[in-house]
């Protein structure tokens, strides 16, 4: 049995971060209700393959949060919920009846977590921003080089993932519920105290071309393990380059075979060399259900929610679902 199993959560969220933080809920064993808008629902659709990573397994719901008739849907199905996920600004939050401070006092038990670009307070507050901002404010980018990873996006949802897990150990032990709330800039900024490949990056941990036009990654960085790496290319002589920034003679050694060549004779060693994959290579998660298509439990919720059909038909006649 997985620890979170028996756990429900409502995510209100779109796009990338509050994905990811459900995500790993439910990898956790946590059921994971998607509420989306009915028309189009979550924009990461149209990214295909990450919205279909990012949501296995978990349920689509169709409300739309606008509608005056949606406060009392989403009130029953917060009613069997354990968490509420939004992704709002604060101001939107509000305005739709979403934030904790509207919703607390009606489900004492719900942990009502917002994930949000700026937090509650400060002069960004309501600025619209996505990654690449959150970045270049917390002072992570280095023109011109192009960011890469949506670090502060994906630290926002790790944080997030430990939040509730958290506050589903305090309400354990208080019987209450709590608003929790995670700000990406500020996520983005805890990468700043972390160093980056680039800190260590050196002959010894860096990345090799191969005769194929195939990559090898190399992070011998104890010296056990580069000692390993230079006897098993046959060059001991290197063993005192180990932090030497770059050594054209490694690169062009590293040239001289194939990388299933080099993958062989490291067979075995602990030398720290894995070939670089393309996600393609990489594989995927399969082990779960496949990504909801919209709205395609709306029915099934509503009514284990206490909805009969005949108000789901007049919701549904009205745009509300």
């Amino acid at each position: 049995m997985l620890p979170l199993e028996g756990v429900r959560v409502i995510d209100l969220t779109r796009l990338l971060p509050g994905a990811y933080a459900t995500h790993l809920l439910g990898g956790l064993g946590a059921d994971v209700t998607k509420i989306e808008d009915p028309n189009g629902g979550d924009g990461m659709r149209r990214f295909g393959p990450y919205f279909d990573r990012l949501n296995r397994g978990k349920r689509s719901v169709t409300l739309n949060l606008r509608s005056p008739d949606a406060r009392a849907v989403l009130d029953a199905l917060l009613a069997r919920a354990d968490i509420i996920v939004e992704s709002f600004r604060p101001a939107a939050a509000r305005r739709l009846g979403v934030d904790a401070a509207t919703l607390g006092p009606r489900h004492p038990r719900l942990i009502c977590a917002s994930l949000n670009g700026f937090g509650s307070s400060g002069p960004r507050l309501e600025v619209a921003a996505h990654d690449i901002n959150y970045q270049a404010l917390a002072g992570l980018l280095h023109p011109p080089e192009r960011p890469g990873a949506l670090i502060g996006d994906v630290g926002a949802a790790l944080q997030m993932a430990l939040a509730i897990v958290a506050a589903l150990v305090e309400r354990h032990r208080t019987g209450k519920g709590t608003a929790l709330e995670v700000s990406i800039y500020e996520a983005a900024r805890a990468w700043t105290k972390c160093p980056t490949t680039r800190a260590f990056e050196s002959a010894c941990y860096t990345l090799y071309e191969t005769a194929d036009g195939e990559w090898l990654a190399v992070g011998a960085l104890e010296p056990k393990f580069w000692r390993q790496f230079c006897e098993r290319i046959a060059r001991p002589d290197f063993v005192e380059l180990q932090h030497v920034r770059e050594v054209p003679e490694i690169r062009a050694l590293m040239r001289s075979r194939r990388r299933d060549e080099w993958l062989a004779l490291f067979e075995g060693c602990d030398a720290c060399v894995t070939p670089v994959l393309t996600p393609d290579r990489a594989g995927d998660d399969r082990s779960s259900a496949p990504a909801p298509s919209l709205g395609a439990d709306t029915d099934a919720a509503l009514e284990a929610a206490g909805i009969p059909e005949a108000a789901r038909t007049r919701l549904r006649d009205r745009g509300v679902i």
